[in-house]
This record gives structure tokens, C-alpha cells and sequence, in this order.
């Protein structure tokens, strides 16, 4: 978690991957538009296209669909590379717009980069849960960690672990992300009852990167106690490009942001108690106990003579069995409720 990992609130990152489709502009409005949402990080994707991709990658399926089918994987990426100036121009551009820089490194050449750029976290895409190389070199900046989980198995979520604490970071400082690498996830595929499996079985705090469409599963997640919330978002899902239409427009963004917060709140802790906002409420729904028809001083109270009604202001119904035979007295008028006092009297007097 940035700079602190006793954060109390979920740190929610607005995912702007590549939807700025190799503009520069583009990325600069969507760090706007993040800030605005209420999100707590943008974060981008730093890669040097040669260095991730080979000339013969195919490109996933879901890619295939959304852009030119002619084109391979690495045309594709090439298109979407920033240098290292436009990364410091993001970095400058988020410190000026108060929000967190992030991004992702996909390579050793743009690790290097972006710890010359010193983010608060590094995040650890799905696919480089099995790069030694990459996990070592990452480890051991000792930095806070974000390990996504997607196509992983526990046994290999585990190996990472190993390596990322032996190269020096300890495993307080690392957040795994549970993640189902599908663009946009089937609800079914989604599966967020494996983040509570990983945090249970590793001891980790969890944290859950979707890919879903809408709102609806992330605020879940927050709601089964992800700390950390990444989530894809374009200024326009009609864009051409590989992830815009699994993407959340603004509007979407700062409505996920305002149910992630509102969600947070209702949690609350686990102290069953009366809150503020019943109190006042407590009176007129609870019930008393009340003379069900007149009852004169000296009369024995009985099941006929007596009912339970609303306002909860009188004897609790709880003390039925300690009423019933009682004597009563004063007189009670029709519906009048014994009252605590009432009650203290009747059993000083029998006493």
C-alpha cells in the first residue's frame, strides 16, 4: 500500500493501462479525469515493445476482436509505447494533480526506468508471476508490492512469494491481487471467494484487479476485504484499442469510487450495538406492556387484562412473566402502559 500499510481505506487504482492509445494528451486528460473520480492512483503500463513481445506473438483473442486482426502483437504494442520523457511528463503531471503515479513494468528496461521514476508501490503484472529474473530484480527493491494473481495457481502464487522475500522484500509489504485474466470476465470465472483462499493460506494481505463489466463484483471484493482495488477506465469505450471496451467510462469510475467508499462505511466493525441513527427510532418500534382493558388497584394482572403495543416506552414484554399475577397498584385506563416505575412498586409492595 502507498508509503503505509496500516491505510485504513481501500486504495483504489484507475487503470489506464494503455487507453490513452500512445497519446500523450490522451493520458494527461485521463490523470484529470482519475483525480476527479475520487480514484487514489492512476496507473499506466511501461513497456519497451521489443523487449516484451516477439515478431511471432499472436495476439489474444479478445485483442484479435477489438483491433486489426493483420496486425501482430508487437505492431500493436509499438503503437502504444511511451519514451521514458513521457513517463516523467505523467509522473510530474500526477504529483501536480495531487493523485498517486503508477505504473506497471512489463520488462527489466522499463524496471530500470521506473525506479529512476520512484513509485510509492510496484505492481507485478500476471504475466510475470513465472519471470525469475523479473520477480528477483523487483524484490529487491524492497519497495511495497502488488502481486496479480491472474491464470496463476496457488503453488506458483506461492514460488513468486518465495523469491520476491528472498530478494529482500518481507511479506508485509506485499499486496496479492486476486485477478481473472479474461477481457471483459465471464461472472461466472470471477471466482472471488479464491482472494479469502489466498489471503488464508499465505498470510497476505489481498487485494482484487478486475476485469468484469460494471461495478458490481469490485465493490463486492472491498465488501469481502480487498485492500487494493484496480480497475480498467477510457474516455470513450468506442475507441479503438485492445482493453476499451472492458474499460469503465468517467462517469462509471466515480460511481465505482463513491460505492467502494459508501461500502467501506457500511462495513463498520463487528461491535453489534445501537447506532446513533435507531435511537430515536427504538421507542416507536419496540412495544410496551398496556392494560388491555381498564383495570382497577387490586385486580391480579392476567393474560386477559393485559397486551403488548407500541410505543417502547413503558415495561418491556421481556418482563411479562415477572407482571402476570402481579396485583396492581394504581388503576390502569384502556391501552395505558405499566410503566417502569409501576413496576418497581408492585414488587416493593409484595416484598
Amino acid at each position: 500500500m502507498p508509503s503505509d500499510s496500516k491505510r485504513n481505506s481501500t486504495l483504489i487504482i484507475a487503470e489506464a493501462g494503455v487507453n490513452h492509445n500512445g497519446s500523450l494528451e490522451r493520458a494527461l486528460e485521463m490523470i484529470q479525469v482519475a483525480r476527479q473520480a475520487g480514484a487514489d492512483a492512476i496507473k499506466f503500463q511501461t513497456f519497451k515493445a521489443t523487449e516484451l513481445a516477439s515478431p511471432a506473438a499472436p495476439k489474444a483473442g479478445y485483442q484479435q476482436s477489438v483491433t486489426d486482426p493483420a496486425e501482430s502483437q508487437l505492431e500493436m504494442l509499438r503503437a502504444l509505447e511511451f519514451s521514458a520523457d513521457q513517463f516523467r511528463d505523467l509522473k510530474s503531471a500526477c504529483e501536480g494533480a495531487g493523485i498517486c503515479f503508477l505504473s506497471t513494468a512489463f520488462d527489466l528496461t522499463s524496471l530500470d526506468l521506473l525506479r529512476e521514476l520512484d513509485p510509492v508501490l510496484y505492481k507485478i503484472p500476471s504475466g510475470e508471476i513465472e519471470n525469475l529474473p523479473y520477480l528477483r530484480k523487483i524484490g529487491a527493491f524492497g519497495k511495497e508490492i502488488l502481486l496479480s494473481t491472474g491464470m496463476a495457481t496457488l503453488e506458483e502464487i506461492g514460488a513468486a512469494l518465495e523469491v520476491l522475500i528472498a530478494a529482500g522484500t518481507p511479506i508485509n509489504r506485499i499486496t496479492v491481487l486476486h485477478c481473472t485474466t479474461a477481457y471483459p470476465t465471464p461472472w461466472e470465472d470471477v471466482n472471488l471467494r479464491a482472494m479469502e483462499t489466498i489471503a488464508r493460506t499465505f498470510n497476505v494481505q489481498v487485494g482484487y484487479s478486475d476485469h468484469t463489466m460494471g461495478i458490481t463484483v469490485p465493490v463486492a471484493a472491498v465488501a469481502m476485504g480487498a485492500r487494493v482495488i484496480e480497475k480498467h477506465f477510457t474516455l470513450d469505450r468506442d475507441l479503438p484499442g485492445p482493453d476499451h471496451k472492458a474499460s469503465l467510462v468517467p462517469s462509471e469510475l466515480t460511481e465505482m469510487v463513491l460505492s467502494i467508499r459508501r461500502t467501506e462505511k457500511a462495513l463498520g466493525t463487528q461491535t453489534k450495538r445501537m447506532t446513533d441513527s435507531e435511537r430515536e427510532n427504538r421507542p416507536v418500534a419496540r412495544k410496551s406492556i398496556v392494560a388491555a382493558c381498564p383495570i382497577n388497584p387490586g385486580e391480579h394482572f392476567t393474560i386477559e387484562n393485559l397486551a403488548i403495543k407500541r410505543p417502547g416506552t413503558g415495561v418491556s414484554p421481556m418482563l411479562w412473566d415477572r407482571v402476570l399475577g402481579r396485583t396492581a397498584n394504581r388503576k390502569y385506563g384502556y391501552d395505558e402502559p405499566l410503566t417502569v416505575q409501576d413496576l418497581q412498586d408492585i414488587l416493593d409492595l409484595e416484598t
